[in-house]
């Protein structure tokens, strides 16, 4: 996601190149969020060398296999990116303007359906407000939060499928984000189509 910045940002600030935060930070990368090839199962860490003794350790102990093809390919395109680098060839260029671009088209979609989205300044997910819809969820199970009723009624109804965001917090925290749905806007633009 690092290279997913929008608005001017000068890009992601690593936690470990902060002050005082190399010696508690683990960095993990992956080729396949990277490059946009999630099947590539092939990734990485780093940190200082007393953090990292336990990575190794659990790694000796999960990784069954890894594919000789897919680290030659990987090897391959990150030694090709780092010269195109800051050029208009670079993936990571492109990537930005395409990402941006739907970014600003979901952004108009949700505001038009009566939402009100929050622009990322990163990533590939933008999280609306659905608090001042009115939407008759009485339909939906009433033990959930109304952002999980939200994303359920507009799956079925709209065909329009999102994240509730109380999905990430804590049973007695979830109250605070029942009004928030993440949407990803990394779709292909035929998908986007539909979504209009």
């Amino acid at each position: 996601y690092e290279w997913m910045a929008y608005d001017g940002q000068d890009g992601h600030i690593r936690i470990a190149s902060l002050p005082d935060m190399w010696e508690r930070t683990l960095t993990v990368g992956s080729v396949g969020k990277t490059f946009s090839v999630t099947g590539w199962r092939t990734g990485w860490t780093y940190g200082p060398e007393f953090l990292m003794k336990t990575v190794k350790a659990a790694h000796h102990s999960i990784v069954g296999q890894c594919y000789t093809a897919v680290q030659e390919a990987s090897a391959i395109v990150f030694e090709l990116e780092t010269e195109r680098l800051g050029t208009e060839e670079s993936y990571f260029t492109e990537l930005k303007k395409q990402l941006l671009s739907k970014r600003e088209r979901v952004v108009t979609m949700l505001k038009s359906a009566g939402m009100r989205p929050i622009p990322p300044e990163g990533g590939y997910f933008v999280v609306a407000d659905i608090g001042n819809m009115d939407v008759d969820l009485q339909s939906e199970d009433q033990s959930k939060t109304k952002d999980f009723q939200f994303v359920r009624w507009a799956t079925k109804n709209k065909k329009l499928t999102g994240f509730p965001v109380s999905a990430f917090y804590s049973d007695e925290h979830k109250h605070l984000a029942k009004n928030y749905i993440r949407f990803s806007f990394f779709k292909e633009e035929s998908t986007l189509d539909k979504a209009e």
